[in-house]
């Protein structure tokens, strides 16, 4: 992290158990204002734990977890904190229109409850910030799965947050919604907003990552500038197993979308 920004995430040797296992075993972690950071690691790591962690969806057994400065266990202030989760119903199973489920994430910062004029008007900008201003109205059971992407974005978006945390945003998505995503996170880092994301592959927000940083089995493995195109290079996974973070990965994941071309990354110290 550049050392003259402020911290706006910070975990200092962060403990976490699920069950028994141990997920994340010590790691340290900054992320300064405005930074955009990309949690990258294979399945099982500890990236999602990692988030949930700062959120406070995971208890720590040991290490501090600050938010803006601030203890997370006294943090209060959730309206600064937009969060994605990955990527499920976003109704919960429940019958919702769009409207109402992006609405939901502006009721934070509602006075006692009550939507004014600014909230709906808040909610329309998220709406048509990830192009589903046309859809507001329908089902969310009625979507594709980039389209529910798109509504648990606008529903972090909606409240208009300081810092956007998102846990694999591009999994599973067509290529369009993955272009509106990348759209969006220009937009939201052009206005100063702080990101961290999970991510298996950068893709297309490559060009977006101010900084990486790579787990394996709940430890920090790299922490410096992101993945680059590296022409060529040993399997990533093969790479991890020596600890060695200047080599890369050329393969297309179970959840990506048919027809998505393999990504090629390379670790860069």
């Amino acid at each position: 992290m550049d050392s003259t920004r402020e911290p706006v995430i910070s975990l200092r040797g962060v403990r976490a158990e699920l069950g028994a296992r141990p997920v994340l075993r010590g790691i340290d972690l900054t992320v300064g204002r405005g930074e955009v950071v990309a949690l990258l690691g294979a399945n099982g790591s500890g990236k999602s734990t990692a988030v949930r962690s700062v959120i406070g969806q995971v208890p720590v057994s040991a290490g501090e977890v600050e938010l803006f400065g601030v203890p997370r266990r006294r943090f209060r202030d959730w309206a600064r904190v937009g969060y994605v989760p990955q990527r499920t119903t976003a109704a919960g199973g429940v019958p919702s229109t769009v409207t109402e489920v992006v609405t939901s994430g502006r009721l934070s910062r509602a006075r006692f409850g009550m939507l004014r004029r600014a909230d709906h008007a808040a909610v329309r900008r998220a709406l048509e910030l990830v192009g589903m201003a046309d859809r507001a109205k329908d089902s969310v059971n009625a979507l594709s799965g980039g389209q529910h992407q798109r509504v648990l974005i606008a529903r972090a978006l909606t409240a208009e947050p300081e810092l956007l945390i998102m846990d694999e945003p591009m999994a599973g998505v067509d290529l369009a919604s993955q272009e509106v995503l990348a759209r969006t996170l220009r937009e939201q880092i052009a206005a100063g907003v702080t990101v961290l994301l999970v991510l298996h592959e950068l893709g297309p927000l490559e060009p977006l990552i101010d900084r990486a940083v790579v787990l394996r089995d709940g430890c920090v493995l790299h922490d410096g500038p992101p993945p680059k195109a590296v022409a060529s290079t040993p399997p990533l996974s093969a790479s991890l197993e020596r600890g060695d973070p200047q080599h890369g990965h050329d393969h297309v994941h179970p959840h990506a979308p048919a027809g998505t071309e393999p990504i090629r990354t390379g670790l860069l110290s």
